[in-house]
């Protein structure tokens, strides 16, 4: 049985649903319990517009993007982008039609933290901010490069992380722009990179340094794309580690059949995002929020959980078949090809629950 400590995942993590507006834009979650988020990730479904992130710990109306290489973007003079962390949800402005707009369809995918975040001296370098919920197994960092070789720095998790996404804020050049991704079931992972704003496979490096993550801290490196280390650059990264019934960062083999690999998760997930290790395929994702259903046929395509890219700017794959089935306890691929299930292919996910498959006091939940 998979016993959890988070029988409401609503507490910790959110997909939401919203339509745009040429007006402001608030968005309250649903469930009974509210949740102050603090990673907002948004994307709109049905146009193309770039996907845009914002986090408390950077603070509001500092976007990024991504989709690319870009370096943030603050518009707080303007208070016109993502422009309050609310109590059970968010704000957003109207100056970027990329997330909202008259008419437009778009999803938010929400994370809790814990709020702004303090200074973490764990590692050799001390962090701007570290806003670690250890309930949740995520934490935001904050903190400055120091272009030294080999350095550490606190994430406040008290586990081993599993994930972390890192991005350079300062700058914007061929060379220290991409998304570094470090991923715990990547072969000799602390030598492999992944990146969030390409399809490239996962490739040797020493991006997270020469040693692995630790309960206190993560390493990063000046070499490569400079995306986790860079002379005295600004950096965020966002970082999680397993939580029994809640999330899971993990590993499977495809088969290449439409009766793909039952992966197991231990809770229902509200969210799966998919990436091939070893080739050029993209990320995607699979959420239970915009169709809610898993595949049927219809006369023309199979509609159901369609997939969606969160890190490109193209809209939503209405009635495409790179789509997963969600159970009660984990996911199964429905399609066959090297997107999401090669033969003999691994593939490494990220999953966040809509429910645990059993309870905290050991209950099965129903499923939904």
């Amino acid at each position: 049985m998979a016993y959890t400590t988070i029988d409401d995942s609503e507490l910790y993590f959110q997909c939401k649903v919203y339509s745009g507006s040429s007006s402001d834009v608030t968005v309250t979650f649903d469930g009974t319990n509210d949740m102050q988020p603090d990673l907002v990730w948004l994307k709109k479904t049905s146009a193309s517009g770039d996907p845009l992130l914002y986090d408390a710990v950077r603070g509001v109306n500092k976007r990024l993007q991504p989709s690319g290489a870009d370096a943030e973007v603050d518009r707080s003079g303007n208070d016109d982008e993502l422009k309050a962390f609310n109590s059970d949800g968010w704000t957003l402005g109207t100056f970027n039609s990329n997330v909202t707009g008259s008419g437009a369809t778009c999803i938010s995918w929400n994370w809790k933290a814990n709020g702004t975040g303090s200074s973490n001296t764990d590692g050799t370098i001390n962090t701007a901010a570290t806003s670690a919920n250890t309930t949740a197994g995520f934490s935001i960092v904050s903190y400055t490069g120091n272009a030294s070789s080999n350095q550490t720095v606190g994430h406040g998790l008290g586990a081993v992380p599993h994930w972390i996404l890192s991005k350079n804020r300062d700058n914007s050049s061929s060379n220290y722009n991409d998304w570094m991704v470090y991923h715990h079931k990547n072969a000799t992972a602390n030598d492999k990179k992944l990146k969030l704003n390409e399809t490239d496979a996962a490739s040797s490096t020493n991006e997270w340094g020469d040693t692995d993550p630790t309960s206190t801290v993560y390493s990063v490196h000046t070499s490569g794309d400079g995306a986790t280390n860079d002379g005295t650059d600004k950096i965020v990264s966002y970082v999680w580690t397993s939580i029994k019934g809640f999330s899971k960062f993990g590993k499977y083999e495809g088969n290449n059949n439409a009766d793909g690999p039952y992966v197991f998760t231990g809770f229902r997930p509200a969210f799966v995002l998919i990436k091939r290790r070893g080739g050029a395929n993209g990320w995607f994702l699979s959420d239970t929020k915009r169709v809610g259903f898993n595949g049927v046929a219809t006369n023309s395509a199979t509609v159901g959980n369609p997939e969606l890219s969160p890190n490109l700017a193209r809209y939503e794959a209405e009635g495409n078949t790179n789509w997963v089935d969600i159970y009660s306890n984990g996911f199964k691929p429905r399609i066959t090809g090297n997107d999401t299930n090669g033969a003999s292919e691994t593939y490494l996910y990220m999953a966040f629950a809509y429910q645990p498959m059993v309870n905290s006091d050991g209950i099965h939940s129903n499923a939904r």
